[in-house]
């Protein structure tokens, strides 16, 4: 599996491209904006988009969500129904954030912890991650020891917690069960900034550092 990432939105919030190499299909991960750049990338890498995965519902992750699907006749994967208070107030989000307006949305599919997700012939596993949000998941393929973490955790930093149903200690817990275990070795791309490995974090990230 090959991956892009395309930043979107004024946050710069990672879009990433999820490839299958063996049959091109693509899922794009958390659509924040910028439908034009996104559809760039995606001519760009030759891919055929087949679904959209969401990580959270925060607006700058999921903004595009609703016009891309319906213009790409895709469906939308997660993210853990506990969010769903988040994307119902998509429009909300909007005009508090001075966004485009957006249109709210009803994925296709709810995650939960355990669940698989398929891009092309590859496969995709979901941990339920709360902390930033309650209802946030990131996406692990094993075979290459990547994960797409969101808003969990960043290089040097993790999620804040201060908006609503946001919880540090959660998200610490998080962090720690659901990512240490899989190992040092996993390169993950964040909802926003450089990418970094789950080892270089363990050592040197302040707020969860072994």
């Amino acid at each position: 599996m090959r991956f892009c990432i395309t930043p979107v939105t004024a946050y710069q919030q990672n879009c990433s491209l999820l490839i299958c190499e063996h049959t091109n299909k693509a899922a794009i991960v958390d659509p924040g904006g910028d439908i034009d750049t996104i559809l760039k990338a995606i001519d760009r890498e030759n891919a055929t988009p087949e679904s959209i995965l969401i990580t959270h519902g925060h607006l700058d992750h999921i903004g595009a969500t609703a016009e891309l699907a319906a213009l790409l006749s895709i469906p939308v994967i997660g993210p853990h129904q506990d969010d769903q208070f988040w994307i119902d107030a998509i429009p909300e989000q909007c005009r508090t954030f001075r966004f485009p307006a957006c249109d709210s949305f009803t994925p296709s599919r709810w995650l939960s912890q355990g669940d698989i997700v398929k891009v092309g012939e590859e496969v995709l596993d979901v941990f339920h991650c709360p902390g930033h949000t309650p209802g946030h998941v990131v996406f692990v393929h094993r075979n290459t020891k990547l994960a797409i973490v969101g808003d969990v955790l960043f290089k040097g930093s993790i999620g804040r917690t201060d908006l609503p149903k946001g919880d540090f200690n959660t998200l610490i817990h998080s962090i720690k069960n659901n990512l240490w275990p899989l190992g040092e070795q996993f390169t993950f791309i964040p909802g926003h900034g450089p990418m970094s490995t789950f080892g270089e974090e363990m050592r040197n990230n302040p707020f969860v550092s072994i």
